[in-house]
């Protein structure tokens, strides 16, 4: 659990389905000769079919931007092969209605206008699995954390509304080393890491009972910043040390300790020590980090974050340029982060009663960030609502907002849905600055999820 990776099922699969697609049933114990080897059961397929229809306005402040309307038909198809194999393909297509500048098209140019939005067409595609030596994951990347997370910490590749690219991980165990790479997007020169760790107990001792209970890992991410609008290249790496210090049944507690830097900046450095614990009940997966930092000359932890798309443009702050040459300053901050799902009947796929995604920051020189979300499932599952927000540099000049909600409500026994969403909006710009605007949507949705 210590090792807990963004699992590949869980970034795949809205929701794991209870429904059969097609399969082939295990011969009965009785058709099988005592003499012939069990034959392994036969892999179930589940799919979800599902069609969104709905209308979509984007309202810009005025004097920075033409309202607009559209209708948005959103098709997605989706099919679980198991733990080792998923795909899931579909997007938003959006047709105007009224307003906007791009000379009338019938459909929303930014959201096609580059090779990287056509990434957006795959939300999902997994080849293997968190138990396997290999897995791979392409698709949507959000709230995404590499690893220890000192480097990347919560991202979304999709927090820019005109940009939505397909991004991609691949995880590898050989012997005492672990590998997870990643890229923000497979279509163009982004964002792109990895980090290396190694099972020291492994290499002194030889294959331990219980593996990656003490690690040295190594981190680097690079940002060519060549694709979803130019932006200043950026490069940071970190090792880490972490330690499993008790483990029981369902629960471990770990502890963290860490050093990062600029490549070639000998001033731009930080460092950082932290506890942390894991814990897995049939009802109940839970996450809690807590850690003290410590950063020097522009350097800090979490750099590439939820706002990242955003700020890699313009920082949150006083000053207006991107993040990568913004000025940070010198100080101390406390970390904490609590992801949490709850089902009150130990449902086995990605539908929970509860679930909360929470992390901030609190710098010693005044400033605040907290990132977080929430969503839970009343009247057995018939409503959910989900809020999310986002809030960088509070107590700070040019502090920056953003939030979200939506609703939706199922009937006819839970095939057809109606459903609202709304929040606010920045649109990178040309010039580098961020347009402030707000979004609506509401509409009617069927699949056969029930």
């Amino acid at each position: 659990m210590h090792r807990k990776r963004i699992c590949l099922a869980a970034l795949l699969l809205v929701f794991l389905l209870p429904m059969t697609g097609w399969a082939s049933e295990p011969p009965a114990p009785e058709e099988v000769a005592s003499s012939t080897p069990p034959t392994p059961p036969a892999r179930k397929w589940h799919y979800l079919t599902r069609m969104e229809a709905t209308t979509l306005a984007f309202l810009h402040r005025a004097g920075v931007g033409e309202d607009e309307g559209f209708m948005q038909v959103e098709p997605t198809f989706i099919l679980d092969g198991g733990p080792e194999f998923g795909v899931n393909v579909g997007a938003p297509v959006r047709f105007r209605m009224w307003g906007g500048n791009d000379g009338g098209a019938l459909v929303r140019r930014e959201d096609w206008d580059t090779l990287s939005d056509w990434g957006q067409l795959v939300r999902g595609l997994k080849f293997g699995s968190n138990n396997a030596p290999l897995g791979v994951w392409f698709g949507g990347l959000d709230s995404y954390s590499l690893l220890t997370g000192h480097l990347v910490r919560r991202y979304s590749n999709r927090a820019n509304p005109d940009y939505r690219p397909a991004g991609g991980f691949l995880t590898c165990t050989v012997g005492p080393l672990y590998t997870e790479a990643f890229v923000s997007d497979v279509l163009g020169a982004r964002l792109m890491g990895a980090e290396f760790s190694l099972d020291m107990e492994h290499i002194l001792f030889g294959k331990p009972r219980q593996q990656g209970r003490y690690t040295l890992a190594l981190s680097a991410v690079h940002d060519w910043g060549r694709a979803g609008g130019r932006a200043p290249s950026v490069t940071l790496a970190h090792l880490d040390a972490t330690a499993v210090v008790l483990v029981r049944p369902g629960f471990e507690a770990l502890v963290i300790a860490g050093w990062g830097g600029r490549p070639g900046e000998d001033v731009a450095w930080g460092a950082v020590v932290g506890v942390g614990a894991d814990a897995v009940t049939p009802t109940l997966d839970m996450t809690l980090r807590l850690e003290v930092r410590s950063q020097q000359g522009g350097f800090r932890q979490g750099f590439f974050g939820p706002d990242y798309e955003l700020a890699r443009f313009k920082a949150a702050g006083p000053d207006d340029v991107p993040l990568a040459d913004a000025s940070f300053p010198d100080g101390y901050s406390a970390y904490g982060e609590a992801v949490v799902g709850w089902d009150a009947v130990s449902y086995g796929g990605l539908y929970k009663h509860l679930k909360l995604s929470l992390g901030a920051e609190a710098f010693s020189w005044g400033r605040f960030d907290v990132d977080g979300r929430v969503a839970v499932q009343l009247f057995e599952r018939s409503l959910e609502v989900a809020l999310k927000g986002l809030r960088v540099g509070l107590g700070q000049p040019g502090a920056r907002y953003l939030g979200a909600a939506e609703v939706r409500w199922r009937f006819l026994d839970g095939k057809l849905y109606a459903m609202g969403t709304g929040g606010t909006l920045l649109f990178p710009t040309a010039e580098g600055t961020l347009r402030p605007g707000a979004f609506a949507s509401v509409g009617l949705g069927v699949d056969n999820a029930r």
